[in-house]
């Protein structure tokens, strides 16, 4: 197959800047509807990197994303949010940006053209087949993701990948790589659009499917969240009225007293059993 950047392709719309806001708005709109069913074609895939992270990590291995830009940005958004979430250590799951934590915010010119960089920031985390590593870039083409991912499956470490363009040098390195065709941008070329929106998607699927697996939600609630705010302590004080039967002042004497939902709940049940 030709590889061919259809993230890169020209926008189906033209003379953007002489649409009125409501047909910029509108038109964007009715692009970002198409996200959701590129996603959708893509589940089998997804549902194998799932399988390989979830086997990985409940054997003591960790999860790394690796991007550079947006796509970096991405990757440290989810793993940021696992620990509060699903109260898991700070070093299970694991988001690398090409140029380091100044990238964040700031652009850092050239730095994901670095083929060599990437397999040195994992090699930081001792970096080990336990692990799995998953590449993250719209184009597929990112040097410093691929290179890590080369790196990665010469040492015996499972690579996974998530891009927007089929048959990517990063999509035909990746072992289970997840590629979802978005196509064109309404900004020709701009992937923080449909691309960043594809791949967001993606990302909550994976860490979300992989903590329910690990156990770390009960029914629909998050019970191993960190109470780190006062909105936090509300909805934990909620969780235990509604999961026990109980009044708000016992729910929240159960809280003060164990500091986590998860156990106040398993605490309470023993108790009564």
């Amino acid at each position: 197959m030709t590889f061919i950047k259809t993230t890169e392709q020209d926008s189906k719309y033209n003379a953007l800047e002489k649409m009125s806001v409501h047909e910029l708005l509108t038109s964007i709109n009715k692009e970002d509807r198409t996200v959701p069913l590129a996603v959708e074609k893509a589940i089998p895939q997804i549902e194998q990197v799932v399988t390989q992270v979830v086997d990985k990590l409940k054997n003591g291995g960790r999860l790394f994303y690796m991007g550079a830009g947006t796509s970096g940005r991405l990757g440290v958004v989810d793993a940021s949010e696992c620990p509060p979430t699903f109260g898991v250590a700070h070093d299970l799951v694991i988001g690398l940006i090409a140029g380091g934590d100044p990238a964040i915010r700031n652009a850092v010119e050239f730095a994901e053209d670095d083929t060599t960089q990437g397999w040195k920031d994992l090699q930081e985390y001792e970096i080990s087949s336990k692990d799995v590593v998953i590449g993250i870039a719209a184009s597929g083409t990112t040097p410093y993701v691929i290179g890590a991912l080369q790196k990665c499956n010469q040492n015996n470490i499972i690579t996974g990948c998530i891009t927007c363009n089929e048959a990517s040098p990063l999509a035909t390195t990746a072992q289970f790589p997840i590629v979802v065709t978005v196509g064109p941008e309404f900004v020709t070329g701009s992937s923080r659009m449909k691309a960043g929106t594809a791949q967001k998607l993606v990302l909550n699927m994976i860490s979300t499917a992989v903590m329910i697996q690990l156990g770390r939600v009960k029914g629909n609630k998050m019970v191993d969240m960190q109470l780190s705010n006062d909105k936090l302590v509300d909805r934990g004080i909620r969780m235990l009225m509604t999961e026990l039967n109980i009044a708000r002042e016992e729910a929240t004497n159960l809280l003060n007293k164990y500091g986590n939902v998860r156990n106040a709940i398993t605490s309470y049940e023993t108790t009564k059993n």
